[in-house]
């Protein structure tokens, strides 16, 4: 795809905009706004208005299987339902995709990482998200695109994914691990300050901390490469593995990680609230 953006990763409302003037039969734009106090609002705000043509993801519905005893709260989907429902929106390994949400990337990072380990190679973030698609006059609809076949086949990458075994091990080896835990929460979650959802305060030993807030400015924009590019120069040695509350915020990290480097990272996708359920 041609893009105009600097940063990897990521395109901005002229380069969406031309992609869906010029080539729009090769691009799928996925929806993926949502809020963890009312997961009710992404699919409200969807039908009120959203960039022409895109499909709505819903986080929990979409992009996560239920809650069980283990995994977190947001459990990897079952490879077959997500393969389905990506199918109905026409998608193919083919296609470009661009993601998007307004809370400043936090779930269309989510997206993007979760269809690159299913084996998708071309996708991207809309910077500035939505919000940067209304202030630069893009187009809005309410209606809801037709389903329309697609043959994409999921195949998760390895590599990618920690466990909480995992975790474990490589908290216990410290400094020593050629592993690093980066944690992407706010320090005041981190320092186990305050937990305002997860039933223990704290953080997995020798985790280092990295909120992904971060890494946007207040406007929701991707701060400039050289921002990304220190935030991980003393780390160049270590294969990192990100976690948040849940595996979502966590992409953050690696979004950020991925625009600096091809180097192997992977999620402890069951996070701070898989590791609770063990304690």
């Amino acid at each position: 795809m041609n893009k105009t953006h600097p940063l990897p990763h990521c395109v901005n409302t002229d380069d969406l905009a031309r992609e869906l003037k010029s080539n729009p039969s090769n691009l799928i734009v996925f929806d993926c706004r949502f809020a963890l106090g009312d997961p009710n609002v992404g699919l409200l705000q969807y039908e009120q208005g959203h960039i022409p043509g895109a499909y709505f993801l819903d986080l929990e519905a979409d992009l996560a299987s239920p809650v069980e005893q283990h995994g977190g709260r947001h459990p990897l989907p079952r490879i077959g339902e997500l393969q389905e429902r990506l199918r109905s929106c026409g998608l193919t390994r083919f296609h470009n995709v661009i993601v998007y949400d307004d809370t400043k990337s936090a779930y269309a990072a989510h997206a993007w990482w979760l269809l690159r380990f299913m084996g998708l190679e071309n996708v991207f973030v809309l910077d500035g998200g939505y919000q940067a698609w209304l202030n630069a006059g893009g187009r809005v609809d309410k209606r809801e695109p037709m389903p329309r076949p697609g043959n994409f086949v999921c195949q998760p990458r390895s590599g990618w994914l920690t466990d909480y075994d995992g975790a474990k091990e490589i908290s216990q080896v410290g400094d020593n691990s050629s592993f690093q835990l980066i944690d992407a929460r706010e320090e005041k979650r981190f320092l186990g300050i305050e937990e305002p959802i997860d039933p223990v305060a704290g953080h997995i030993p020798n985790a280092e901390n990295k909120p992904w807030q971060d890494v946007v400015d207040d406007e929701g924009f991707f701060l400039p490469l050289e921002f990304h590019q220190q935030r991980w120069s003393e780390l160049a040695d270590k294969q990192l593995v990100s976690y948040c509350g849940s595996g979502v915020t966590a992409c953050m990290n690696l979004l950020s990680y991925g625009m600096v480097t091809n180097n192997q990272a992977s999620v402890y996708r069951g996070s701070w609230s898989d590791w609770c359920s063990h304690l």
